[in-house]
């Protein structure tokens, strides 16, 4: 009998008509102003996004809905795109245990940590951030996670593990030999071949793109200095092998050696470029290549090595008050010669959450609060070759917008105070 009912429901499943699929549901976002497209520098008033399936479907003049469609009242705000922050580091963050943290958290602690800290950043406007260092374990889980929207957080563009040198920055340092053996990822890489395995690997493990260590760093407990670690032939073999197998390669670098040696082996992004001089503008701008400052990064390490409770190493002290007062005045130069630059903090140096105090400095180094816009909106998608998905609210792009009751053109400020966020068409702060 059991066999002849499960036969017969199977039969009238099979000869049922194909059921209709509901439409997708439709959210008109009502905008008193809104910069749809930060590239043109154009505010437009008393319009209405219309979004479908996650997407900006068409831009209507006026405030108009739909009979079943869900209404966004965003009239009394200022709404933009989504931000995008292109270097954090959002598993951790630099606190007085720290170098404890290193040696007791596991992967999927980090991960754990991560999906706390990615809500505040999405709270915070940034629908889109570029993890550019972590456990690997610890952030391919989270970026899958933010994925399938498992958990409330930005789009993650992942680099993994950093490749950087042995005994420089982005090696472990600071601890026992046999602790730091264990510790040692491996993409930490010396010679040509070791550096192209180390790049594969790291792009076989799902990396989006290759972060490299062309410096040293302020934060590597190691008096290893600021200057360029990697030899002219590794960098070379780095990059190719990433553009061999479709990876943008970005480089954390401090020393102007570095930076000039890395932009000459073809890579594509400068993170920090604190000693960036004449020649290393030029060869950016030859290259096209994006700068992005992480002035942040810089205003936090001096303001600990300076403060009462610095908890940073006498090496990481040194480093961070020698570099970091010299961010603000190489910004300045690199957008005075026409360098490109992309918005981007190196939060985890800072708090998560408070990335947005980036603005205020891009826009004291003399970029104007639309340049400082741009640099989180239009030039970051591009920087990353997304400017088919995100970085303006056009047609088809994603929507991922967000709202704030100010004008950040008129105090970028304003952005620190995000009242609304949308992310692939899905509310998450209102």
């Amino acid at each position: 009998m059991k066999h002849l009912v499960l036969g017969a429901l199977c039969a009238a499943v099979l000869a049922a008509p194909a059921l209709a699929q509901p439409a997708p549901a439709t959210t008109f976002v009502q905008a008193g102003r809104v910069l749809l497209d930060p590239a043109s520098g154009k505010v437009e008033t008393a319009k209405t996004l219309v979004v479908q399936d996650g997407k900006v479907v068409r831009v209507a003049d006026g405030y108009v809905a739909e009979p079943g469609g869900k209404v966004v009242d965003l009239k009394d705000s200022f709404v933009l795109p989504g931000l995008i922050d292109s270097h954090v580091h959002i598993t951790g963050q630099q606190n007085p245990n720290s170098r404890l943290e290193e040696v007791t958290q596991s992967s999927a602690e980090q991960a754990m940590i991560g999906a706390r800290y990615a809500k505040k950043t999405l709270m915070a406007g940034f629908t889109t951030v570029a993890d550019l260092g972590a456990d690997n374990e610890a952030i391919f889980a989270l970026r899958k996670a933010a994925a399938l929207g498992d958990v409330p957080a930005p789009r993650i563009i992942a680099a993994g593990s950093a490749i950087s040198v042995h005994g420089g920055h982005g090696d472990v340092n600071g601890y026992r030999e046999d602790v730091m053996h264990v510790l040692r990822p491996g993409s930490v890489c010396s010679g040509v071949e070791d550096c192209r395995r180390a790049v594969r690997e790291q792009v076989w493990l799902g990396a989006d793109i290759i972060k490299i260590t062309a410096t040293g760093g302020v934060l590597s407990n190691t008096a290893a200095g600021l200057a360029q670690q990697f030899s002219q032939d590794e960098l070379d073999a780095i990059v190719e092998a990433a553009h061999r197998m479709g990876r943008k390669v970005t480089a954390h670098a401090h020393g102007g050696d570095g930076i000039k040696s890395f932009l000459k082996a073809g890579g594509d992004s400068i993170e920090h470029g604190t000693w960036l001089d004449a020649e290393g503008i030029a060869l950016m701008k030859k290259n096209g290549a994006y700068l992005i400052p992480t002035l942040m990064a810089g205003d936090f390490v001096v303001g600990i090595a300076k403060g009462p409770n610095n908890f940073f190493t006498p090496a990481q002290t040194a480093k961070a008050l020698q570099a970091g007062p010299l961010m603000l005045d190489m910004t300045r130069r690199a957008h005075e010669a026409g360098v490109k630059i992309a918005f981007g903090t190196d939060t985890g140096v800072s708090a998560h959450g408070d990335n947005a105090g980036e603005f205020a400095l891009l826009v004291k180094a003399g970029l104007s609060p639309m340049e400082a816009i741009q640099a989180a909106t239009v030039n970051a998608a591009a920087h990353f070759g997304l400017s088919d998905e995100i970085g303006a609210l056009t047609p088809g792009k994603a929507a991922d917008l967000i709202a704030v009751k100010g004008d950040p053109l008129a105090d970028v400020n304003v952005l620190r105070q995000v009242s609304f966020v949308m992310k692939g068409g899905t509310v998450f702060k209102e």
